[in-house]
């Protein structure tokens, strides 16, 4: 059987994943508003034959928020910039508002190499800044099954050749080749039609991240590509194969979602090497700003009022409707662990990864959830976006090259070619012209 080929995407966040990535001395500190920093990274991984780039957003801070997202550029704007400045390399991107002309406008611009990250917001103080409580989790997910059906018919709204701009006629489009949405649901209201052409991926690349039911349900129906968290190599093929199920369940194929499991790999010349690296990243924090980083997946609660060395404390329901999937697993790890909250802050603000040593125990491991089927690529997140890009780069990407399991080479054009997804063509098109 012909092997397949790993691929990747790269989280641009900044000088890294960890809190306190801004201090490490690999990157400026000030990465996260860095045009030059962050074009370099996007432009290094397009070289390196990296599938996508990948910005996230967020709706709500405070002054407790990782550094990271006090101060960054929103991914509309660095990703419509991103996307003169390369020429391959999918731009994907979690916007927190205008999606209905925002994403299919940055197709255009990169020639079809956009993708949207929908996720339903976690954090309890988006309402703060949009007015009205914050939904819960099922009504979020029930408002983001109709948010989509109503973006993808908006994104519908032009036939491919629609627009023929014939001058000695004086016919700008093809009255025919317009479609109106006319949506009337529970939550939304919209005419249409969108005022911008297909792209030429059809529609922009659709991610989706959420572990719970509602998620794996939301993107068995809508979604190209999901992101998930990397537990175990059981757990996260367990998972992908619930989305796959859930795919088919929606009269899909199972192969037309692709699971991206998010890591951040530390890369040493030796497995000592990678462990030095990773104590240095530790040392970056303090148990306070762990304990601040933990209190974000629990709606910002305040565990410095608890003892460090006593047991991980009974949150009950505190959590539910913030990172539910999150929030469970570091609940049920502590429990399993009967780890103290000074161990349990530590951890999840810096937590030791699983693929961590040389390039060919990372490459190595890599080939093993891939050929598991746990995942059909990874999004690299570094804890350190320079120092970890660049040793991933010098050390892991030879050893793949090297076992036939990677290429640099992007093929075609579109971030739908890369993923090894068909193009998206309209419910309006016949078998004729699709």
């Amino acid at each position: 059987m012909t092997q397949r080929n790993l691929t990747f995407g790269i989280m641009l966040h900044g000088a890294g994943g960890h809190m306190n990535s801004w201090k490490h001395p690999a990157g400026p500190a000030d990465a996260s508003v860095n045009l030059d920093f962050i074009t370099g990274i996007a432009q290094k991984a397009e070289a390196n034959g990296v599938a996508f780039a990948f910005v996230a957003d967020g709706l709500y801070i405070n002054e407790k928020s990782i550094s990271h997202f006090l101060n960054r550029f929103e991914p509309i704007s660095i990703l419509s910039a991103l996307a003169t400045a390369t020429s391959k390399i999918g731009l994907a991107g979690k916007y927190a508002d205008a999606v209905f002309t925002h994403s299919p406008s940055l197709d255009l611009i990169s020639g079809g190499r956009a993708g949207w990250n929908v996720v339903t917001s976690p954090l309890e103080g988006s309402a703060k800044n949009y007015g009205g409580e914050h939904p819960d989790h099922e009504l979020r997910y029930e408002i983001a099954d109709e948010y989509l059906e109503v973006v993808q018919g908006l994104w519908d709204s032009w036939d491919d050749g629609a627009f023929v701009r014939n001058r000695e006629s004086g016919r700008f489009f093809e009255r025919d080749k317009l479609h109106t949405l006319n949506h009337k649901g529970k939550f939304f209201e919209v005419a249409g039609p969108i005022n911008i052409q297909r792209s030429p991926q059809g529609q922009p690349v659709i991610f989706q991240a959420g572990a719970s039911e509602s998620g794996v349900a939301l993107a068995g129906k809508y979604a190209d590509a999901v992101f998930t968290h990397s537990p175990s190599l059981e757990e996260t093929r367990a998972f992908s194969e619930s989305v796959r199920q859930s795919a088919v369940e929606h009269g899909r194929a199972a192969t037309d979602v692709k699971i991206f499991p998010g890591i951040g790999p530390i890369v040493g010349s030796t497995a000592e090497e990678a462990e030095a690296k990773y104590r240095a990243i530790r040392d970056l924090l303090s148990v306070d700003e762990a304990l601040a980083y933990l209190g974000r997946f629990f709606e910002h609660h305040d565990f410095t009022q608890y003892p460090l060395d006593e047991p991980f404390p009974d949150l009950g329901e505190l959590g539910k409707n913030s990172f539910r999937s999150t929030t469970d697993r570091i609940k049920a790890e502590a429990k399993k662990n009967g780890s103290n909250l000074r161990e349990v802050a530590l951890e999840v603000a810096t937590p030791k990864p699983q693929f961590i040593g040389t390039g060919e125990q990372i490459a190595d491991e890599l080939i093993r959830w891939f050929d598991a089927g746990a995942a059909d690529g990874f999004i690299l997140g570094f804890p350190v976006q320079a120092e970890g890009f660049d040793d991933f780069v010098r050390y892991v990407i030879p050893a793949l090259e090297a076992r036939g399991r990677y290429s640099r080479t992007l093929a075609g054009a579109t971030l739908r070619d890369h993923l090894v997804l068909p193009r998206r063509e309209s419910r309006y098109a016949t078998a004729e012209t699709a």
